[in-house]
């Protein structure tokens, strides 16, 4: 087996960042949705939170992209 080129492991790194920050985001989405209903939290936090979230997936959905027809570039 050939050893993976500088810009195939560049390209894995990136595929899996955007992988951990959509892991992340779950997260934190679930998590700060349930402590803002918990605490009473004021609903504008709330769309701050979803927006922040839409924001992290829509990045990570660009950088999936990019590695997806980069690595289709390649072959």
């Amino acid at each position: 087996m050939a050893k993976p080129s500088s810009r195939e492991m560049a390209l894995a790194r990136q595929a899996r960042l955007a992988g951990l920050v959509m892991a992340v985001t779950i997260v934190a989405w679930v998590v700060l949705g349930w402590m803002g209903r918990e605490f009473g939290w004021d609903p504008r936090y709330a769309f701050l939170i979803d927006f922040s979230a839409l924001a992290a997936f829509v990045w990570a959905l660009i950088v999936t992209f990019r590695v997806w027809r980069q690595g289709k570039a390649d072959k």
